[in-house]
């Protein structure tokens, strides 16, 4: 089984497609109630859908991984993207910044490396 596509709820599909195409998602399916993005890196995919009204509470958290993510931020920055937090080390070893989307989905911009398979605590 492999995780490749996660969809998160939209107010307005024709904004959260400007937020995504500004991250540097490609758009690859497009209606009225829909967008598709294929990811600059690897094979997943990620998509919004039109709802009227948009979950309450905590919600979901979508991880991005950059590999130059402190230059993937200030890039950002110059485009407009406001950031709730910039890119700070974690105590669970990964280097995260937080934004959240049009619709106020939480996102993540991280960079973990080795530690994101392999932390010092995992499982064998």
């Amino acid at each position: 089984m492999n995780l490749n596509q996660l969809t998160v709820p939209s107010l307005d599909i024709p904004k959260s497609i400007a937020f995504y195409q500004t991250l540097g998602l490609k758009l690859i399916v497009k209606s009225d109630h829909y967008a598709r993005f294929e990811c600059p890196d690897g094979t997943s995919t990620f998509s919004v859908h039109l709802t009227e009204k948009l979950p309450t509470g905590t919600g979901i958290s979508v991880y991005f991984e950059c590999a130059e993510l402190d230059e993937k931020v200030d890039d950002l920055i110059q485009k407009g993207v406001a950031f709730d937090e910039l890119p700070n080390d974690k105590s669970w070893l990964w280097r995260e910044a937080y934004l959240k989307d049009p619709d106020g989905n939480q996102l993540i911009l991280f960079f973990a490396g080795e530690n994101r398979l392999n932390p010092p605590w995992k499982i064998n």
